[in-house]
């Protein structure tokens, strides 16, 4: 039983259609190649991701331990976390790395903290915008040297 209720297909019909499959299957292997390719950047950016976290979390065992006297028992109560698991994440963390994020957090602690309310931060805002495109003075990204 004929799909074409016209008759039989022509020549030049069969060789659009033809063209239009290879088109399809052209257009999906591109696609496909394009998933794999951004799925890999993805995985790439959150394996470097995770390897940050990691480090940021040996380091902070390191921190809290050397602020505690190497307590891990306290540590451990504390934190909710195993004793030996805080040991074994703080262990690769040189002494010299812990001293200088405890010296960057005592830094941070000493720092006077102002209060500002909403309406504050919106008239810094607008004078801000209203100079001639120079920052305001402390203007900063936010981010500590490291």
């Amino acid at each position: 039983m004929s799909t074409n209720s016209a008759g039989p297909v022509s020549a030049s019909e069969l060789r659009r259609r033809v063209r239009a499959a290879e088109a399809v299957k052209a257009k999906t292997r591109e696609m496909a190649a394009e998933h794999a390719l951004t799925a890999r950047e993805a995985a790439v950016k959150a394996a470097k991701a995770k390897e940050e976290a990691d480090v940021t979390a040996r380091e902070a065992a390191a921190v809290v331990l050397r602020l505690f006297d190497n307590d891990a028992e306290l540590v451990s109560e504390l934190l909710g976390v195993p004793a030996e698991e805080l040991e074994r994440e703080a262990k690769p963390v040189t002494a010299a790395r812990a001293k200088e994020i405890i010296e960057s957090l005592r830094a941070r602690a000493e720092r006077p903290r102002t209060a500002r309310t909403r309406k504050a931060r919106a008239d810094v805002a607008d004078a801000a915008s209203s100079t001639s495109g120079t920052p305001s003075p402390g203007h900063h990204s936010g981010r500590q040297p490291g």
